[in-house]
Parts: C-alpha cells; structure tokens; sequence
C-alpha cells in the first residue's frame, strides 16, 4: 500500500498551490461580479492556466485534452478549491466544463454539439432536477412521447445552473414513466427551439442563479435523442459519481484553508492576557479540522484510485460527498467561531465558505438520500 501522491502529482499540487497562493486569494473577494467570474479575471486567470499547460483537463486526448485520470483531477479541485475566487458550481479556469455525456454522441451529434463546446463556441447546461423529482430520479415528470420522426416533450426543470448562458440542455425526460429511472431518456434540446422558456432565475444565498425551465409541447426530431430510450440515467451515472468525489476534492482545500486561517488568527489574537492559541477550546476545534482533513483526504484519493481502476465507485463516492459536505461545513463554522465577528464580514472568505458549504450538503444528492442507498449495501453485505 503506498499513500503517497506520484511525483507528477505531488509536482501538480505545489504548483497549483504557489498559483492559488500569488495569483488568486489576493483577488478573490473582487474576482466575481453576481454568479460569475468578471470577464476580464477570467481572461487573465485563464490565460495563466494554459501558460501552466493545464487546458482541458478532463477532455480525452483524442479529442484534443489532457484526459486527466480522476485523481490528478481531484487534486486540482482541491487547491483551487481553498478560495473562494470561482463560482462553487460552474467551470473554473481549465477549460469548458463538458459533461461527459456529450461524448456518447454519434459522429452527427459531436459535430453540431461536443466539437462546438470544446472549442468554446457553444456553451450548455444539465436538465434532470424537478420541483418533486430532485433526488428521486425515478419520479421524473416531465415526459417525451414519441409522435412519428420526432418526440414531443412537456415539463418543468428547477435549480439548472448555467441555462441562462446555454445554447442547448441535455435534457432528461422520461419516455416511459413505468420504468421510473429506468425509462428516462436522454435529449439534445436547442434553447431556441419553440416551446422552451426560461421561466425565471432564481438568486441563493451561495450567490449562484439557476433557472427554472418549462417545456410546453417542445418537438425534437429523433435524431435529437442521446444514445437509445430508457439510457438517459446510465448515461448520467459515471457523471454523476465524479461530481460526488468533485464535492469531497473541493472540501479538503476549504478544510485546508479554514485551517490555515483559524491556526494564524489563534496564534495573532489575544483575549484576557492570553493568545487564543493557549485555550483548549480552540485548539481542540483546530484539531478536529486537521483530523477531518486527514480522514477526508483517504476517503477522497481511495475513489478516485478505484475509479482509474476501472471500478465501480458508487459507494466510495457517496461517502466522499457525505463526508467532504458535512466536515468541510463543520470546520468552516469552527472557523467562524474562532474569529469571532469579524468572520460575518465580507472581509474575510469565511461567510462565503460557511454558506456553500452548508448549500453542498443539499444539491447534488442530500446526505439523508445517499445513507439510505448505503443502507441497502451494507445490509446485503454485511446482514447475516
């Protein structure tokens, strides 16, 4: 067993370190302007990405990337995941952020779809989650009914990040509701197409806007669906267990840094003749922060080493989510304890980490959803 990071990970980590360190935490309460990076930030950091070689780096190298396994991955979500410079749920600085589901297209589709996107011409978002249908894939309500060469598609989305700067949406709809997850199928749907509305954005208190989408008898032709009726969730799966571990990755660099900046306030501040370094109360929410790190970390580099095995993650994910979510929200909150009321203020970054944190335990899968599905494991392998 050996846990140490490769060489050319390791090498990768301080690098993005130094970066994150010089170029990105002295700007990061200025670099965003509503949900989005400022375009002229976003040029320059971007720009710095590619001079560092690292542009594309989930894109396979057959079509043009880096194809980074999912560990040299999660540590890049780790590092940049220690400032709060970069919207929590949208493209950083490598590159478009492409779902790997595009990659599933026929040789029709990548031209019109996959190839535009690498390129930075054409810009998309995900349909799955509904008013009542957001962790229970099963209970999709919007539907496709096929109707000769085309299907005819009625709906609602909620909480579609991105749908207001996409060209098109990858949209899951059922096409047989009897099957629940297992008849949701996958679709290429121009946001032009007649029919489709942005009904309203909806501002959160991580200061992201998704959107609320209908879909009123919106036609699409066949040649439109991804893959074959009933593949839409497969599809999404391998996707989805990646945002999972892209969840406990981005957690240990706030874990990272609240530890840093709790330890460097404690040993600064002095309250009643002593440095708040000297109290055990301090030192002990410090300590439960490094051990969290220290647990997460394992658990985090453990699926990810599976998944470039070629192994099937989806328990190792769950845990990274439940666990990086909930620990990395604990120790942002003992970092606000720590500094007292200066940590409300917009000076510092911890209110920000405090509430996306806090908003990560919800979206993507809530913890009580994901323990009820690692319930049903541990009690077929481990129930008598």
């Amino acid at each position: 067993m050996d846990f140490e990071l490769p060489e050319e990970l390791q090498m990768l980590k301080q690098q993005l370190r130094r970066f994150v360190d010089r170029e990105v935490i002295p700007i990061e309460r200025e670099a965003y302007e509503g949900p989005d990076l400022k375009p002229e930030v976003r040029a320059r950091l971007e720009g710095m990405a590619k001079e560092m070689g690292y542009w594309h780096i989930a894109v396979p190298e057959e079509y043009g990337g880096m194809g980074l396994g999912l560990m040299a991955r999660a540590v890049i979500w780790e590092e940049m995941g220690r400032t709060i410079a970069f919207p929590a749920r949208k493209a950083q600085i490598f590159g478009p952020e492409i779902s790997p589901i595009l990659y599933h297209l026929n040789d029709e589709q990548k031209a019109e779809y996959l190839y535009p996107v690498i390129a930075g011409e054409k810009d998309c978002c995900f349909g799955l989650t509904e008013p009542d249908a957001g962790s229970d894939p099963a209970g999709l309500k919007t539907t496709a009914v096929r109707d000769g060469d085309h299907y005819v598609i009625n709906g609602y989305k909620r909480f579609i990040t991105n749908a207001q700067h996409a060209d098109f949406v990858q949209l899951m709809a059922s096409t047989d509701r009897s099957k629940g997850a297992r008849g949701i199928t996958a679709f290429l749907v121009d946001m032009n197409t007649p029919g489709v509305s942005i009904v309203r954005s909806q501002p959160t208190m991580m200061d992201d806007e998704p959107c609320e989408l209908a879909f009123d008898n919106v036609r699409v032709p066949v040649s439109k669906r991804i893959a074959n009726e009933g593949d839409g969730f497969k599809l999404a799966q391998d996707w989805i267990n990646t945002g999972r571990v892209r969840h406990g990755a981005r957690a240990l660099g706030v874990i990272q840094r609240c530890l840093e900046m709790g330890a460097s306030y404690a040993k600064q501040r002095t309250t009643f003749g002593r440095k708040l370094s000297e109290r055990q109360a301090i030192q002990w929410m410090l300590t439960d922060s490094f051990m969290d790190l220290h647990q997460l970390r394992f658990v985090v580099y453990h699926a990810a080493w599976k998944h470039e095995r070629g192994e099937d993650i989806r328990y190792e994910a769950y845990m990274a989510k439940m666990l990086g979510d909930r620990l990395s929200f604990q120790a942002a909150d003992r970092c606000m304890q720590i500094h007292g009321g200066i940590a409300f203020t917009k000076e510092l970054p911890i209110e920000k980490f405090w509430r996306d944190q806090r908003s990560m335990m919800i979206t993507e899968g809530p913890e009580e959803v994901l323990r009820m599905t690692l319930a049903r494991h541990v009690l077929e392998q481990y129930g008598a």
